[in-house]
């Protein structure tokens, strides 16, 4: 393998528009259940690498708001799923990427979320009572996006992130669970929508996610496991709002991402030679797409490659959407 590898963005925006098309692939069936997920993960890609109008804007906002249960107030994985906020925050992230929330009811929405917080706190992830802190950061990023934060409790809600904080200065899903770098980035994202960062200790945190580097310069998402690229996103992004980025080798972690696309046919796979997925193609590109920015009122040095967008790390979104929701920008 050649020493210098490059990022074959022409190649992965075809790969992700072609997916959609293939209804019949193995792919496209397994994801059938969260497709949703799927089209922000595409097409925040897509954004990234400056290709979102490769897309019809339109097609994508009716599909979405296809999967809308206007009755909850919540949206499906896909047409005739029910309801669950995960696919609820992707809903609005990918309309938030075409700047289409008009075509919400906004409080609907909102009001959907908040009555899933219970009274610890913590969240539900739907009408089932499934509480994960997955569910504390997504009820966050959604409320905080749609402007609607007031409609929850929010210190009750952080207040429970913090109780899953364990001795290594890591998260897990719930109190006394185990420290994962999602988990991680769940709980950090909330506190840092929620401005709650304080509670967290930098330096600790910082070391268990910097150990998570593995000698093929990828990183993994707990203590002796095989490094993914998923974890290039969950990793960096709270090493980023933690600023403590600096700590790992960008420059092993960018090879390691390199190494895992398929530069022919594009796509990005979880570790070199291995097939590739929508999942992983976009947080392999996540990964690469900070650059240093000023975040809310950190100076922070990020990870940067040429020709991809900045990342915001808390709301997984391009930067420069995140400044047209909150700063009008």
């Amino acid at each position: 393998m050649a020493d210098e590898v490059e990022l074959a963005a022409d190649q992965h925006v075809r790969y992700i528009v072609t997916v959609e098309k293939k209804k019949d692939s193995f792919e496209s069936l397994v994801m059938e259940h969260i497709r949703l997920n799927g089209a922000y993960w595409g097409l925040t890609t897509l954004d990234l690498l400056h290709k979102l109008h490769a897309v019809d804007a339109a097609e994508v906002v009716d599909w979405i708001m296809s999967c809308y249960h206007p009755e909850s107030g919540g949206f499906g994985g896909n047409v005739g799923h029910d309801p669950h906020v995960l696919y609820t925050l992707s809903a609005v992230q990918v309309l938030c990427l075409f700047d289409r929330l008009d075509v919400l009811d906004v409080d609907k929405v909102a009001d959907y979320v908040a009555g899933l917080q219970n009274k610890d706190g913590s969240f539900s992830g739907d009408i089932w009572g499934e509480v994960d802190t997955r569910f504390s950061y997504i009820a966050l990023c959604t409320l905080s996006l749609l402007h609607r934060l007031h409609k929850i409790d929010v210190q009750k809600a952080v207040d429970f992130v913090v109780s899953c904080k364990n001795l290594d200065g890591g998260f897990g899903a719930m109190p006394g669970g185990e420290s994962h770098a999602g988990q991680i980035f769940c709980c950090v994202g909330a506190l840092a929508i929620t401005g709650s960062l304080h509670h967290i200790d930098r330096d600790l945190l910082g070391w268990w996610l910097c150990e998570r580097q593995c000698k093929d310069g990828g990183l993994n998402g707990r203590p002796e496991k095989l490094a993914d690229v998923c974890y290039s996103w969950w990793v960096l992004s709270s090493l980023v709002m933690i600023d403590r980025v600096h700590w790992i080798d960008k420059e092993k972690l960018t090879k390691f991402i390199l190494n895992c696309q398929d530069k022919e046919n594009g796509g990005i796979s979880d570790r070199p030679d291995n097939a590739v997925d929508i999942y992983h193609t976009y947080f392999g590109i996540a990964g690469a797409a900070f650059i240093p920015i000023p975040w809310h009122f950190y100076r922070l040095s990020l990870m940067e490659y040429p020709g991809v967008k900045p990342l915001d790390p808390a709301y997984a979104l391009p930067l420069h959407v995140v400044n047209r929701i909150f700063l009008k920008k």
